[in-house]
């Protein structure tokens, strides 16, 4: 537990940076960073995030999207949310998520979660990706979302690894090829 609370420390710091901020550094590579962590530590990670979000003293201006809360707002508005469970009891698992992924794809997570103004100090920070699986990828999310956010940093909190070419998803699913991101830490 306590490397990854040193490593949260490093990555509040890390946010602040002008050369993070600013995408100094990257080769012209687009200004998103994963940090990775073990899923066992998901509690430390989301106080973290609550208090990063909260913390006035910072240089930089957090902007959180959980993943998660964005899917049930997309549910939401198409009424489904209600609905759900029954459409789920009577026509199966694989149903609903068939349904649900229609609805609820990359283009409408991307409306939801893009900042409407994107100012240097912004940082846009995702959360909820283990949450919204399996109904969301970070992979294709984050291809999605690239031209829609090119002003500020993109930071992920990802429960899993990334090698620099590929994420996998809980150190345990199938490994998804993304290699337009860095590690935060």
């Amino acid at each position: 537990m306590s490397d990854v609370l040193e490593r949260l420390d490093k990555l509040k710091a890390r946010i602040q940076e002008e050369d993070f901020l600013k995408g100094n550094g990257l080769s012209n590579e687009v200004n998103i960073h994963i940090f990775c962590y073990d899923p066992k530590d998901e509690m430390a990670v989301r106080y973290f995030t609550e208090q990063l979000i909260s913390d006035q003293s910072l240089t930089s201006h957090v902007i959180e999207k959980n993943l998660y809360k964005v899917l049930l707002e997309i549910c939401d508005e198409k009424r489904i949310t209600k609905a759900a469970t029954s459409m789920e009891e009577k026509k199966g698992k694989k149903f609903l998520k068939d349904q649900i992924i229609k609805f609820a794809n990359n283009k409408a997570f991307v409306e939801k979660i893009k900042p409407e103004t994107q100012e240097l100090g912004d940082v846009l920070l995702l959360t909820g990706v283990g949450e919204v699986f399996p109904f969301a990828r970070v992979h294709d999310l984050l291809e999605a979302i690239q031209p829609e956010v090119p002003d500020i940093p993109i930071l992920v909190m990802y429960p899993g690894t990334f090698n620099g070419r590929e994420l996998k998803l809980f150190n345990k699913l199938t490994p998804n090829s993304y290699y337009r991101a860095f590690n935060a830490i």
